[in-house]
């Protein structure tokens, strides 16, 4: 239920910055400073909660003509790709944490999906966009070395206690102990995969970030101040 205004933002700031510069719209080369953000996490560890916090705390630094400062999670990113001529029923065959190498082989044989590092090109074209734009803050998906060249994209990394990670998911997800402690794993484990298959890459390598945050000790509300006095004296 909470994702319909997430998703609303999302499509009013690709209605935004993916148009050409019209009348009363302020060109990033009219003196705007650059600005993004990517965040890599373990399952659990409050990325999406802190992303919305450090939105938040950096659109009171944003000039008010500027497009808002805008969170792309899995769904809305995956919304994007739709919007950028990618079938829809395609989105479900594009998570992180994906199956399998052999199933993955198998519907691309079966023509249930393109090429996975087809897929994996297109997120990743669409990711960069949107990190060369500004003002946004995306969550997985490799973003961090994706960009990892655009000296405006800060990186962060969040992490947690395994114990604390499964309460969070509990509390979030209404699961129980031992359902989240296998969405964790699986998520976990497959966002490894994703970052070693593609990018060749191993996502826990602290070198790829300019912050590692240990949301057991840090709250989320603190994370995100941090980030965001981090990113703004950055600038």
């Amino acid at each position: 239920m909470k994702a319909q205004p997430g998703l609303e933002r999302a499509l009013s700031f690709i209605s935004c910055q993916l148009q050409p510069a019209g009348k009363g719209q302020v060109s990033r080369d009219e003196g705007a400073t650059q600005r993004a953000v990517t965040i890599s996490r373990q399952t659990g560890s409050g990325a999406h909660a802190v992303a919305e916090r450090l939105a938040a705390l950096l659109q009171a630094h944003t000039p008010k003509e500027a497009a808002p400062w805008t969170v792309f999670d899995r769904n809305l990113v995956e919304k994007v790709l739709v919007d950028h001529d990618l079938p829809e029923r395609v989105g479900r065959f594009m998570p992180e944490d994906r199956i399998s190498s052999i199933s993955d082989t198998m519907e691309e044989l079966f023509g249930l999906h393109p090429p996975s590092w087809v897929l994996v090109r297109k997120v990743s074209e669409t990711i960069l966009h949107l990190l060369e734009l500004g003002n946004v803050i995306v969550i997985g998906r490799g973003a961090t070395v994706i960009s990892a060249k655009l000296e405006h994209v800060f990186h962060v990394r969040l992490t947690g206690s395994l114990q604390k990670r499964v309460q969070h998911i509990q509390e979030v997800d209404h699961l129980g102990k031992e359902a989240a402690l296998r969405l964790i794993r699986r998520q976990d484990r497959g966002r490894q995969r994703y970052l070693k298959r593609y990018f060749k890459t191993d996502l826990d390598d602290p070198l790829l970030y300019h912050l590692v945050i240990n949301t057991d000790l840090v709250s989320y509300d603190e994370a995100a101040r941090i980030i965001a006095d981090a990113v703004l004296r950055r600038s």
